[in-house]
């Protein structure tokens, strides 16, 4: 099992409680776990964190396809079955819609498709106007979780060093 990230916990990375400058722990971190084969993310992600010209998407263009994984068969056969529950009727045809032409989706399916867990910093919602990624997670019995539970959870340590 791995951890697919959302583009918000590298958005909110970046922004709040891990910059760059401050905390290169936990780039070094993601970029540790991602060789070893327990944190990734989709290449929609990818392509959204690319859209913004900044530090961040130069992070994640140096990262690639290694880290941004793109679809395979396995996913391709998820698509299905995630667009069928977004579209059964419970939400809005607006909310299904627009989930299903945002990355969002591609995560959910290759969580799906993979057995992997979900890392957003979303929260569930009783609303019909749009599909959240734990919605979607509950929905198709994929695991989803925050990233503080994450980085708890795989004991994840930023010591400080000596200053450089």
């Amino acid at each position: 099992m791995a951890y697919l990230l959302d583009a918000n916990v590298f958005i909110a990375a970046k922004n709040l409680h891990y910059g760059f400058d401050f905390c290169p722990a936990l780039w070094e971190w993601l970029i540790a776990e991602n060789h070893a084969g327990n944190v990734f993310s989709v290449e929609k992600v990818g392509d959204e964190l690319q859209a913004v010209e900044d530090e961040l998407s130069v992070w994640a263009d140096a990262r690639g396809p290694a880290f941004f994984l793109p679809p395979d068969n396995a996913v391709l056969e998820a698509l299905r079955v995630v667009s069928a529950w977004a579209t059964s009727g419970h939400y809005q045809p607006s909310a299904s819609s627009t989930f299903l032409q945002v990355a969002d989706y591609y995560l959910v399916a290759h969580a799906y498709a993979g057995q992997h867990t979900v890392v957003t910093y979303e929260q569930p919602s009783p609303s019909t106007r749009r599909i959240r990624i734990p919605d979607a997670c509950i929905g198709l019995k994929v695991k989803c979780m925050t990233p503080f539970a994450m980085l708890k959870k795989e004991r994840a340590r930023f010591v400080l060093g000596p200053k450089g």
